[in-house]
């Protein structure tokens, strides 16, 4: 596997909803479309307790017009700041494994077995898209990103009621822009990052179940002596 995830907004694309706010909408009746929604995606942050979820990947290559998809299982668990627990376990093409926990990451990739450790803050750890969402404010909304754009109603495969926003990012980014796609119980469901080469990730979470009990051992991966461990 090349990359978990292009980076995405403030993590460089899984965190859940987080947004208490929103830079302003284009129009008045998008306005209170997107007041609405942002409602309820800081209700849904606030209840927001610990999540799992399917995971599907799609890394498009606008160069080769080629797509590589990836199929996994996601658990979450928010945290003080940015230090949520995350797990993402990806089943197809290749099984491997992203644990972040504590300020720590670990990649395992068992059919090398191999293993990358590392701070959370490093390139290595992406687990952005759909879990970055998570993470938002309302005054890094704004600083980031110009007025709310697209703002429609879509229904995703599986019939899917969401709300679709656009965000282009101000100034200088690594990306062009970003949409996400919001159920109705106020849960970015899909999220797609443009990058500046027209390279795309479409990360979308299915099955969802929150506030399940999880294990804090979920989150913190046991690996077998003879594994291979890379700091990085």
């Amino acid at each position: 596997m090349k990359r978990l995830v292009s980076p995405f907004i403030l993590l460089a694309v899984l965190t859940g909803a987080v947004i208490a706010g929103s830079p302003r909408a284009a129009s008045g009746q998008s306005a209170g479309l997107v007041s609405s929604v942002l409602n309820r995606m800081e209700k849904n942050r606030q209840s927001l307790r610990s999540l799992k979820a399917g995971l599907s990947m799609e890394k498009y290559n606008a160069q080769l017009r080629d797509a590589e998809r990836y199929s996994g299982v996601v658990l979450y668990m928010p945290a003080d700041g940015r230090n949520a627990s995350v797990r993402i376990e990806w089943q197809k093409p290749q099984h491997e494994i992203l644990a972040v926990s504590n300020g720590k990451y670990t990649l395992f990739r068992p059919r090398l077995n191999m293993a990358y450790v590392g701070s959370s803050k490093s390139g290595r750890n992406k687990a952005g898209g759909i879990l970055a969402m998570m993470y938002m404010t309302r005054q890094q909304l704004e600083a980031q990103f110009q007025p709310v754009q697209d703002v429609r109603e879509e229904t995703l495969w599986g019939g899917v009621s969401t709300i679709h926003l656009k965000l282009v990012p101000k100034g200088s980014a690594s990306f062009k822009y970003a949409e996400i796609w919001v159920d109705g119980s106020g849960m970015p469901v899909q999220t797609k990052i443009v990058e500046k080469n027209d390279d795309a990730t479409t990360m979308r979470l299915s099955g969802i179940e929150r506030n399940l009990k999880i294990s804090s051992d979920e989150f913190n991966l046991k690996l077998d002596p003879g594994v291979h461990i890379i700091k990085s």
